[in-house]
């Protein structure tokens, strides 16, 4: 198969693909793999592979494109096709929840000489690095690298990548527990959506309107959360999304336990679990096993609640989640406390308070944790969070957290 001809079959997939037909699509890029000596059109059908093999939630199959996509690129002894890759590589080990691998390859992007990382992918790079440093619940890293990839965003009018940081800077702050902001952050993606999406893929607008329905549930609208969640399932399932699917059913799940709604919840979580489990989201099981725990804390079945921080507590530790560890061991101690057993309590708050410390999750000025309750914070410009009352209240020029560990230069 000549380079014309590679040519053709290549966008005679991407029309099938655009088209749903993802099947059909897979079966002409896969031919072309098989039958092509052109060298660049197998690189380009491999990074076609692992976009198709990333949205239906075939995370190993990425990584396996993604790792003979590497080695087409040494072939073609290009930096810019090897920077591509390592990037596709960073990315697959993101969705399989191999943060520190993510972190160490997207570190060899920005490291490769004379390539396009300062430019078209390095903010792709950075928005990959962030994702992964908010899985092990490294705060200030994870917001450091997000705020770079919306600079590169912001200088070269990358719409599309501005969206997609905002939606990771909504769950940021979802998981910090600025409401707030974690509304406002989705909300300007599906601006960003309305305005210049045209001719993107629908999956931008069902992400922004996912994360819009993570925060509405957070905030207490639970009509307006069901809304923007069904209309990303739908979407979803047009597109055969299975990873966002899991997303979705877990999202319906939380918002039916909000409501006291137990039975309903229940059928989600299994649901959600089932798919988190096909695709090999551990980080997403341990939010679902979080889920159901305080269902059964809720209906006062004390013993499978801790069965299932059980199971949620090692794949929080596997992936490195700090963040998912506290609130584990959070909800153990209500349940040894209310249980009586003073030993087991005190364990967990110890770990609990290890787990506040190695996540810095509490605001440097006023001494309180961020985190447990919804507050309105404020990041300054070396990516530390504080209260937004605190900065007010003591006026501060300079990051308090940056003076005391002397790493960086205060802000001025």
């Amino acid at each position: 198969m000549g380079q014309d001809q590679t040519k053709q079959q290549i966008e005679k997939g991407l029309q099938l693909y655009q088209s749903n037909q993802t099947e059909k699509a897979l079966q002409v890029w896969m031919k072309v793999l098989e039958k092509s000596s052109d060298l660049v059109g197998r690189f380009r059908v491999l990074g076609c592979l692992v976009t198709a093999h990333s949205e239906m939630g075939r995370f190993k199959e990425m990584l396996k494109f993604a790792v003979v996509q590497i080695d087409t690129a040494r072939e073609l002894e290009d930096a810019n096709f090897l920077l591509e890759s390592y990037l596709n590589l960073a990315r697959s080990n993101e969705k399989l929840c191999e943060f520190h691998k993510t972190i160490s390859y997207c570190k060899t992007c920005l490291g490769l000489p004379g390539t396009r990382a300062g430019a078209q992918l390095g903010g792709q790079v950075s928005l990959s690095m962030g994702n992964a440093y908010l899985g092990l619940s490294l705060f200030q890293k994870a917001l450091e690298s997000f705020e770079k990839a919306l600079r590169y965003a912001h200088n070269n009018d990358d719409a599309m990548l501005e969206c997609r940081v905002c939606c990771s800077l909504g769950s940021f702050y979802a998981q910090v527990k600025d409401y707030e902001k974690a509304l406002f952050f989705p909300c300007k993606a599906a601006e960003l959506v309305n305005d210049y999406g045209k001719g993107w893929s629908l999956k931008y607008r069902a992400m922004s309107q996912y994360h819009m329905a993570v925060a509405y549930r957070l905030l207490g609208h639970l009509g307006s959360a069901m809304e923007c969640c069904e209309e990303s399932m739908k979407i979803a399932l047009q597109h055969g999304d299975r990873p966002l699917q899991a997303l979705c059913l877990l999202c319906f799940a939380d918002i039916h336990r909000s409501r006291g709604d137990l039975e309903t919840a229940f059928p989600r979580y299994d649901s959600a679990m089932s798919i988190m489990t096909e695709i090999g989201n551990r980080l997403g099981q341990v939010q679902v096993l979080l889920g159901v725990a305080k269902c059964w804390v809720a209906r006062k079945a004390l013993d499978k609640a801790l069965d299932a921080i059980d199971r949620a507590q090692d794949l929080a530790e596997e992936v490195g989640n700090k963040l998912g560890q506290l609130k584990l061991h959070c909800l153990s101690e209500s349940i040894y406390r209310s249980k009586g057993l003073q030993r087991e309590l005190r364990a967990h708050l110890v770990r609990f308070h290890e787990c506040v410390e190695e996540t810095q999750l509490y605001c440097g000025l006023c001494g309180e944790s961020i985190g447990e309750k919804n507050s309105r914070l404020q990041a300054l410009p070396c990516s530390h969070i504080f209260h937004l009352r605190c900065l007010q209240n003591n006026g501060t020029r300079s990051c308090p957290n940056c003076r005391r560990s002397s790493m960086k230069p205060g802000f001025v």
